[in-house]
């Protein structure tokens, strides 16, 4: 079992920044991969990031790359998802997820609900 709990929302104006935090206990063997995606209302669910625990190597989708960055403080047991140049359709819940270990670590995975752990998620609200 594993337990998510982000942090860091807010509201900004466009061209501002969030680190967004997420707080993960429980197994560190179910918690292999981990990264983010985000859900705004009316819309799919959008994969952002993933890093992987061992080597820390990191995915993002084309549509935020450059503007994201994902780290981990494994001592801290803390993912963090850093947002720059923030933008009005950048409003959405944002979601902190794990999946284990035996699948490899990209975005999408954390998508499957069968296979990854999901947080409450945490609100980012962009004006113009």
């Amino acid at each position: 079992q594993v337990q998510l709990v982000e942090s860091g929302g807010g509201s900004v104006r466009a061209g501002g920044s969030l680190r967004l935090s997420c707080a993960a206990s429980g197994s560190i063997y179910s918690r292999y991969c981990m990264g983010w995606f985000r859900q705004a209302p009316g819309k799919e669910r959008e994969a952002l990031a993933s890093i992987a625990g061992d080597d820390s190597t990191t995915y993002a989708d084309s549509s935020v790359k450059g503007r994201v960055t994902i780290s981990q403080d494994n001592a801290k047991n803390t993912l963090y998802l850093q947002l720059n140049s923030l933008e009005p359709d950048d409003t959405a819940t944002y979601y902190c997820a794990a999946v284990g270990g035996g699948m490899g670590c990209f975005p999408g995975l954390l998508l499957r609900r069968d296979l990854a752990s999901w947080g409450q998620g945490t609100q980012v609200t962009v004006s113009s």
